[in-house]
Parts: C-alpha cells; sequence; structure tokens
C-alpha cells in the first residue's frame, strides 16, 4: 500500500453535528477501503485565496494514510459527489510520512537563555 496525504476543504456553513458526520462519514470511507489512517487533523475555518464555489472562507481538513489505487478512487469520486467539500487535493508521498515526535523537534531548537549566553561569550 501506498501513502497518501488528502487536504479536503469543506463547506463554511458545516458546523457541529453536520461537520462531525461529514468527518466520520470520510473517515468511514477510507476504511471501509482497506485504508490505514495514520493521521487526522482539523485545521480549522480560514478565510480562502480566492472564491471556490462562491465561497470565501471553508474549514480545512488534513488526511494522512496508507491506502491501495482503488481506494483513491472511491475516495475521491465520493468527495466529488458530496455538496458540502468545496476543494480536495490528494498526493502520493512517495517516501512515506514521517511524523517527529513534539519533544524530539524542541530539543534541536536552541532555548533563549541559550542564545543570551552565546551573545555575551562573543
Amino acid at each position: 500500500m501506498r501513502t497518501y496525504e488528502t487536504i479536503i476543504i469543506v463547506h463554511p456553513e458545516m458546523v457541529g453535528d453536520e461537520y462531525a458526520a461529514i468527518v466520520e462519514k470520510f473517515k468511514k470511507v477510507l476504511i471501509d477501503q482497506g485504508s490505514e489512517i495514520l493521521k487526522f487533523d482539523e485545521w480549522g475555518t480560514r478565510k480562502l485565496a480566492y472564491m471556490v464555489k462562491k465561497q470565501g472562507r471553508g474549514t480545512y481538513l488534513y488526511v494522512a494514510y496508507k491506502a491501495p489505487a482503488p481506494a483513491i478512487k472511491e475516495f475521491e469520486r465520493r468527495m466529488r459527489i458530496d455538496e458540502s467539500i468545496i476543494k480536495f487535493q490528494t498526493v502520493h508521498l512517495e517516501k512515506g510520512l514521517t511524523i517527529a515526535p513534539v519533544a524530539a523537534v524542541a530539543e534541536g531548537t536552541p532555548s533563549e537563555d541559550e542564545g543570551e549566553e552565546t551573545e555575551a561569550e562573543a
């Protein structure tokens, strides 16, 4: 199975139970097609760069998953049919998805106190 990521823009008027139903519906579509969801993020409602289907705002979802090729076709077909989906884009990740732990990222960056010591020494 290959690794893919999809960004979905949901109609901004879908809130509460309607929004939760859409999220669960598309998670279920992936799982029913034999996919494994690696990461699922809700990025919230944002202003779009340009009008899409007469909408200036949209709610963003990010999904990273491993799936067979036929699952992608079915997933995208269902998103095209659904009126609540404004736009979507699926990308194949050739090298897979690497999720760095938050602690490891924080250790690699110097803290403010360390930066002050290096300036004082110079």
